[in-house]
């Protein structure tokens, strides 16, 4: 019987009350409860994620960009590939693979 009062005495003792309303008032209740925190948490590393992939990005076309400003040979590569550029008196004939579309 003096365990159950030793224990009720604990919970009724205004510190430990006042610390678990503190304690459940950050959890729930606060504009920074764990919840929201959580979602805020994952929604920053969505976003490294997406900035390491530009930066990725950015740098690869960097160095395209660099290539074809100091290369002449291979701006007109580019400029013949990607958007089907030709010459005076050239015909271009394009062929398509279409075995790499369909899906066995």
């Amino acid at each position: 019987m003096s365990i159950l009062k030793a224990i009720f005495r604990i919970l009724i003792n205004k510190y430990f009350l006042t610390t678990v309303a503190f304690v459940v008032w950050m959890v729930f209740f606060d504009s920074n409860n764990l919840l929201t925190r959580n979602v805020l948490q994952e929604k920053l590393d969505g976003l490294n994620v997406e900035k390491q992939f530009y930066l990725k990005e950015i740098k690869k076309d960097s160095t395209l960009t660099h290539q074809l400003l100091s290369d002449s040979v291979q701006l007109e590569k580019f400029a013949r590939e990607r958007y089907l550029m030709k010459k005076v008196k050239e015909d271009v004939f394009l062929v398509i693979d279409t075995t790499a579309d369909q899906r066995p």
